[in-house]
């Protein structure tokens, strides 16, 4: 794995400034920092030409990598630090097999390579922190057996902080990261495990990226979904399906497509139950026979839709009108679909909203309760009425169950339908006979 898993004009252009700028090499023998062979060694690369340095490396790369990484861990100057990142990442970059060179390192001190890699990841710098991150995602991608969680922890835990910040170049370098790492199946799980990290890279999507990032972050997610717990929640999780239909339909570069499509043929692989009633509820059948139709450069592309497709129209021949509706409530998506308005549907299948000691009945009054969605919370508080209207131990359940005081609150909610819905089911609430037994 090289140097280039991680690019940034950032970290390039700071990188350009810094070979320029000189280091107190000498004060720093003077105090005993760094011996006379140390320096003399510094000073035959410090500011030289890259075929120069090149030259070096090919005969002494051991010495030179144990020497950078070895005064990383005693300097903590920031000029110093931001110095011999660019030194250790100038002697990767284009060169793959200098990356044994940095992990038998560790045969001299143990604590290389990655301690001081994982400390300076620590500093307050930006450059410093995101050049850490670069290399370090370098040296773990090449790994040979699976990463050590005394590394791979502290340095997912550093990129959790990063993901969370508004900071472009921070997002941009976390991102890139975690699309190499997620290759190993370990980082999988351990990312899947960081809810900062997850929650990170949901927002970023929330947030209308540049086609670049939507792919880079489509892709995270197409990694992730090779894990069967993974494709078992996330959508549970991160309402994730409907999120990424809607950055598939505007996506204009075909690369973010594809890895979409290629995600949702994983989720419904490995997860089939978990995900093809929330796909029915977001639309992806329709959206799924519109892709069909178009002509793609990737034969790929058209594999996995019309696998997509076919599964889902598979799973919308056997889906029943309540198991519709209970995918919808799931999803947390409601809308005025035909169900909701259905005597006939309530009649029949209000009880079933109190299998499972109430379990969906609750899932109701949970998205009345927590939606800021006018919409949800019109057709939420439509729907508690219809299930006092025909189940006649309605009006006692939802009274217990704190149903009736929220809807009374929403009868002042800013938004017109919010009130008229409300005020409509409170009625049911109120004019129809409690039964206790």
């Amino acid at each position: 794995m090289s140097l280039s898993l991680v690019a940034n004009s950032f970290l390039d252009e700071s990188s350009s400034k810094i070979r320029t700028k000189a280091v107190p090499w000498e004060g720093y023998q003077r105090a005993d920092l760094v011996s006379s062979d140390e320096l003399a060694l510094i000073k035959k690369v410090e500011r030289q030409p890259r075929a120069k340095t090149e030259s070096i490396l090919v005969s002494d790369g051991q010495t030179y990598v144990n020497l950078y990484l070895g005064l990383l861990k005693r300097l903590q100057r920031v000029d110093t630090m931001q110095c011999l990142l660019v030194l250790i990442a100038d002697a990767l970059a284009e060169h793959e097999e200098r990356i044994p060179l940095f992990i038998r390192a560790s045969q001299t001190d143990p604590e290389l390579p990655y301690i001081p890699l994982l400390r300076t990841i620590e500093a307050q710098d930006e450059f410093v922190q995101l050049k850490s991150a670069q290399v370090l995602t370098a040296l773990l991608s090449a790994e040979s057996i699976p990463l050590q969680q005394q590394y791979l922890q502290p340095f997912l835990k550093v990129l959790s902080g990063l993901i969370q910040e508004h900071s472009a170049n921070k997002r941009d370098v976390t991102v890139q990261c975690l699309e190499a790492l997620l290759a190993r199946p370990e980082c999988r799980i351990a990312v899947w495990s960081m809810s900062p990290i997850m929650s990170g890279l949901v927002d970023i999507l929330r947030h209308r990226p540049t086609p670049q990032m939507s792919y880079q972050v489509a892709f995270c997610f197409w990694l992730l979904s090779f894990e069967q717990v993974v494709s078992e929640q996330v959508n549970k999780k991160y309402d994730i399906i409907p999120l990424l239909i809607e950055v598939a339909q505007a996506a204009a570069k075909e690369k973010v497509i594809r890895v979409i499509i290629a995600t949702f043929r994983n989720l419904i692989s490995k997860a089939p139950s978990a995900n093809l009633p929330a796909m029915l509820v977001a639309q992806l059948l329709p959206f799924s026979k519109n892709l069909s139709t178009r002509k793609w450069s990737d034969e790929d592309i058209l594999e996995d839709v019309q696998f997509v497709r076919d599964e889902l129209e598979n799973n919308f021949e056997s889906l029943t009108t309540y198991d519709e509706y209970a995918s919808e409530l799931a999803s947390g998506h409601l809308s005025w679909t035909p169900v909701h308005e259905s005597d006939e549907f309530w009649r029949e299948n209000a009880t079933k909203l109190n299998d499972k000691n109430h379990e969906q009945l609750k899932t109701l009054l949970k998205l009345l309760e927590e939606s800021e969605d006018p919409l949800v919370l019109a057709v939420a508080v439509h729907d508690l009425g219809q299930y006092v209207k025909h189940h006649e131990r309605g009006k006692k359940v939802i009274t217990d169950l704190g149903g009736k005081a929220r809807a009374m609150e929403l009868m002042s909610h800013g938004d017109a339908n919010v009130r008229y819905r409300a005020l409509l089911s409170v009625q049911q609430l109120v004019s129809h006979p409690w039964v206790t037994a």
